[in-house]
């Protein structure tokens, strides 16, 4: 068994604040076999993910 990858932008000020939404159990299923197969934890899979996004839309992601 491996370790998830860690998100290595630490919090200037501790912990970061929760973000919450509503997601089917199936789609949230999918969207944890997906970050299991990139060997991430889902919370850094879906930051991830943000981070992508951002840049493909021209905007630089603040860590």
């Amino acid at each position: 068994m491996s370790t998830a990858k860690r998100d290595p932008n630490k919090s200037k000020s501790g912990k970061a604040p929760t973000f919450q939404i509503r997601i089917t159990p199936e789609l949230k299923a999918q969207f944890e076999e997906a970050a299991k197969d990139a060997g991430m934890s889902l919370g850094n899979w879906l930051k991830s993910l943000g981070r992508n996004e951002l840049l493909k839309l021209g905007i630089k992601p603040k860590m």
